[in-house]
């Protein structure tokens, strides 16, 4: 099936999701994920009428950028962001959704401030304790939020995750339940001075379980774009 075709298919896919959950299927974003994806089919997705994309690699985005810098976009980095490489990233991504330490989110206030620029930015919170995955643990994430929020050139837009590595359903689920709880838990913390509207969770594998658990925006990569091919 072609990209187009396939975007469909999710979308369906998402409609139904939301229903069962009582839910606006209006009020799910979906984000293509172009990692290792050719610019050439990323403008098709640009051109069925997104207006982000989900990069891993700062040098992807880096690699990429010329080619698409011509059609309107944000791009959001969702893979981990080491320290070094957030001179390289301010200026070329609108989101974060890997925020993850305080060191980071210094070193990232720094730059912005050298520049004279701001970015929006998620907190990542790894809810299924995988070393394997990146994130803040739960027990710390509103102390981290706590101190991002003073910081004047990130402006927080919520919660990332990324879902259990396990074939068992209830385990993905409660993971997801658990950030939203978090995400709760902020707003009502500290909804006068930032917005957590935005609950990033699901991909290709479990995007349906992530929307029946609240997630208003699901980032799909293989399932849009097909098998990723690695160089």
């Amino acid at each position: 099936m072609s990209i187009k075709d396939n975007i469909a298919c999710i979308q369906k896919k998402i409609v139904s999701a939301a229903q069962r959950a009582n839910r606006d299927p209006q009020s799910i974003l979906l984000m293509p994920v172009t990692k290792t994806v050719a610019p050439e089919a990323i403008i098709e997705a640009i051109s069925c009428g997104f207006s982000m994309i989900g990069e891993n690699k700062v040098q992807e985005i880096q690699a990429k950028y010329s080619a698409l810098e011509a059609f309107p976009h944000k791009t959001h980095l969702i893979g981990h962001l080491q320290t070094n490489k957030v001179k390289d990233v301010v200026g070329l991504v609108d989101c974060i959704q890997s925020l993850d330490s305080l060191r980071l989110a210094k070193k990232l206030q720094d730059r912005l401030a050298y520049e004279d620029k701001t970015i929006e930015a998620l907190v990542q919170v790894n809810v299924s304790g995988e070393q394997s995955k990146s994130g803040v643990s739960p027990e710390a994430a509103l102390a981290l939020i706590k101190d991002v929020i003073q910081m004047e050139r990130i402006t927080l837009r919520g919660l990332m995750t990324i879902g259990a590595n396990v074939d068992d359903e209830k385990v993905i689920r409660q993971g997801f339940r658990q950030l939203a709880m978090l995400q709760q838990e902020a707003q009502q913390k500290f909804s006068h001075q930032a917005d957590f509207s935005v609950l990033s969770m699901g991909m290709s594998g479990d995007m349906e379980i992530a929307i029946e658990e609240g997630a208003t925006l699901v980032r799909v990569g293989s399932a849009i774009f097909g098998k990723r091919h690695y160089l």
